[in-house]
């Protein structure tokens, strides 16, 4: 007896998010990318409308924005920061990892999701201390 074709499934639906900062049309990627319950979060600066860097000089300050757009990004393709499973915080100084780590805590402490810290050289500009990058598996 001959065998039945597999069956076909439909892809999941990629929904994507634009958070309109400048790097993005310029290198061609999206803020945000959903595919079925799965959404990965670019690395993500604490950048203005213009794409200056807000809070110069404080690495804790430019965490807390960093985050906030990170969880616009979240809500732009349905899920929230409470899905995130992973974060990866990139700093160019890793004295200052008490101030990125307790921006962080603040925002998910009772998330408590897997995270790397880790010193790079440099981020996209001179006035980026702090870049920031999440996966999340909406429930």
């Amino acid at each position: 007896m001959p065998e039945a074709p597999a069956p076909e499934h439909a892809a999941p639906e990629r929904r994507r998010a634009t958070s309109g900062a400048p790097w993005e049309d310029a290198v061609g990627y999206s803020r945000a990318v959903r595919v079925g319950p799965h959404v990965a979060v670019t690395g993500t600066v604490a950048a203005g409308p213009d794409g200056a860097a807000l809070c110069p000089g404080d690495a804790y300050g430019q965490t807390r924005e960093a985050l906030a757009i990170v969880g616009r990004a979240l809500a732009d393709v349905g899920a929230s920061l409470d899905d995130v499973v992973r974060t990866r915080l990139f700093v160019t100084d890793i004295a200052q990892w008490e101030a990125v780590g307790r921006a962080h805590r603040e925002v998910f402490d009772a998330i408590r999701p897997a995270t790397t810290m880790v010193e790079v050289a440099r981020l996209i500009g001179p006035d980026f201390l702090v870049e920031v990058e999440a996966d999340a598996i909406v429930s």
